[in-house]
């Protein structure tokens, strides 16, 4: 994960974010769960909004929560599919 955490660190100082503020795990868990529960283009778009929310104030943690529990849900009421 060297070049993970080498990116994650050029993208933050870029953006003026402090690296140690995200939890990697949580994001690319949440990212990895939504790609295979709901659609793989929904997990970029929904790491993005886990951010948003983040940067307007709610626990990321909670978020991350949140968003897992959603990907849980529809899952459970849609049907099979194929996407691959």
């Amino acid at each position: 994960m060297a070049t993970l955490d080498e990116w994650t660190a050029e993208v933050s100082r870029e953006l003026g974010l402090e690296p140690a503020v995200m939890d990697q795990k949580a994001v690319l868990d949440v990212a990895r769960d939504v790609a295979r529960g709901v659609a793989r283009p929904a997990a970029p778009l929904t790491a993005y909004l886990l951010g948003v929310a983040v940067g307007r104030g709610t626990e990321p943690a909670a978020a991350a929560a949140l968003v897992a529990g959603l990907v849980e849900t529809w899952m459970a009421y849609q049907p099979v599919r194929d996407d691959t």
